[in-house]
């Protein structure tokens, strides 16, 4: 009778999970205002490695045949961002950069949304960096003042430098960016992501600086193009538009977006097909503490094996049905999805499977210590369950890093990124710690349970 309860709860655990996520994929409907009105929002911009990408600022540039490269001091970067409401309707605004917000020295292959490129750059709060096709940043050192920047071409090698004086220079970093053609676009560039809060990001704008500008290799005349500029509905007026102010080789550029990861932005993720694991782990918790059954030494190895070897049936059953058919939904009703790779899918899918069967071995040692079924559940719970969700709300994030619930990074489906802010819920896509690293604090709570009450259970 003890293992037909636990066979169904786990048969639930999968109705429950793989329910609620397709009721979301099923029920999401996205919406994009267009210059022709309401309708179905594109696919998402994706970059030169497939990754779903941002690709908005304003430049003033101009074209380099063969190799070449640029030089500019560039001052302290200013800008605006939009605060919280102090009062509903009352919109509050601050004078101040963002910290991932840009400005900087850019070549790219040409201005279509997407293709490669390389930055050296000053940003908000996080000094120098050079940047290349949206997904690699490398640090460089910090900003007090003006400083300047230098950006070279050597073909398919591009080269950051920076200086305190513009004489001596420090090397940032390179970048190779293969098949570029004989003639690129070359000049300055301002960006800045969204002011975060409240988990969503509010309108923010970047100003800098450039002067004392030289260019070798290129001698035409400034083009200024505000590229990604989205337009009201109109189709006419552009939204939040960037610009520049040219006196006597001075440039004051300022712009507003992004060139880099669409992590918030970029289409709906695979793991939030699972945002029924949480409630789904509680019956599988169930189903392990029920399955425990102490009939004397050496019975909880096999109780071990059975268990574990069931739940991981049991996730992967889940996943292999939630995230596969959720994601199929969410295309068929034309919603932006974020790419995902095979290899990250099936990552997402048995991975999922993995941490259903850790939690179930996590839950029979902590059954097989205190010998209370009730209690067992309740700390189990406590232990998995409840800092997962009060991780996907935003609270107390901290506890998805030395809990078990860290676990839960396995199915993260879109890369966290160090130059990329996103607010500290699960539910927005954060999470503390790389997929692996936190499947393995579950491994550890696991191996440390049932090793005890394995010792216990040989003693007894």
């Amino acid at each position: 009778m003890t293992s037909v309860k636990a066979i169904l709860a786990l048969v639930a655990s999968v109705v429950v999970t793989v329910t609620l996520g397709l009721l979301v994929a099923g029920g999401v409907r996205t919406v994009c205002d267009t210059g022709e009105g309401s309708g179905p929002c594109p696919p998402p911009l994706v970059g030169p490695d497939g990754t779903a990408v941002k690709d908005k600022y304003f430049y003033v540039h101009q074209p380099l045949r063969g190799n070449g490269s640029i030089t500019a001091r560039v001052s302290d970067m200013t800008g605006e961002m939009r605060m919280p409401d102090a009062q509903p309707g009352v919109r509050t605004m601050r004078q101040g950069a963002v910290p991932w917000a840009k400005a900087g020295l850019l070549i790219r292959q040409s201005l279509t949304r997407g293709t490669p490129y390389a930055a050296v750059m000053i940003t908000g709060s996080h000094g120098v960096r050079m940047q290349h096709d949206y997904t690699h940043d490398v640090a460089g050192g910090p900003v007090s003042g003006p400083l300047w920047l230098r950006l070279t071409r050597a073909g398919d090698t591009l080269t950051g430098y920076s200086s305190t004086d513009g004489s001596t220079w420090t090397q940032v970093s390179t970048a190779k960016l293969g098949g570029l053609p004989e003639t690129v676009e070359i000049g300055m560039f301002a960006t800045s992501p969204g002011n975060l809060w409240d988990s969503a990001q509010a309108f923010a704008q970047a100003t800098a600086t450039f002067d004392q500008v030289k260019l070798e290799g290129a001698n035409g005349s400034w083009r200024h193009d505000d590229v990604g500029v989205q337009m009201e509905q109109d189709g006419k007026t552009p939204h939040h538009p960037g610009g520049v102010v040219e006196s006597g080789g001075r440039f004051v550029v300022t712009g507003v977006g992004d060139i880099g990861p669409a992590t918030l932005d970029g289409g709906i993720r695979a793991d939030l097909m699972l945002v029924g694991g949480g409630l789904g782990l509680i019956l599988v918790l169930v189903a392990a503490v029920t399955f425990h059954r102490r009939q004397g030494p050496g019975r909880l190895a096999t109780q071990a094996a059975v268990v574990g070897a069931a739940a991981f049936v049991t996730g992967l059953v889940t996943a292999g049905i939630a995230v596969p058919v959720g994601l199929a939904l969410l295309r068929a009703h034309q919603n932006p999805v974020q790419p995902i790779t095979l290899a990250t899918e099936l990552r997402v899918i048995v991975g999922f499977a993995a941490l259903t069967a850790l939690s179930a071995l996590l839950a029979l040692g902590i059954a097989a210590l205190v010998k209370r079924a009730f209690l067992a559940i309740v700390l189990a719970v406590a232990l998995v369950v409840v800092p997962y969700l009060l991780g996907t709300a935003g609270l107390a994030p901290w506890l998805l890093t030395f809990t078990p619930a860290a676990g839960f990074a396995i199915t993260q489906s879109v890369p966290g990124y160090a130059h990329v802010d996103v607010g500290p819920a699960l539910i927005g896509g954060y999470y503390p710690l790389s997929p692996w690293a936190g499947l393995a604090v579950t491994l550890g709570y696991a191996v440390l349970a049932l090793g005890a009450a394995l010792r216990l259970d040989r003693r007894a």
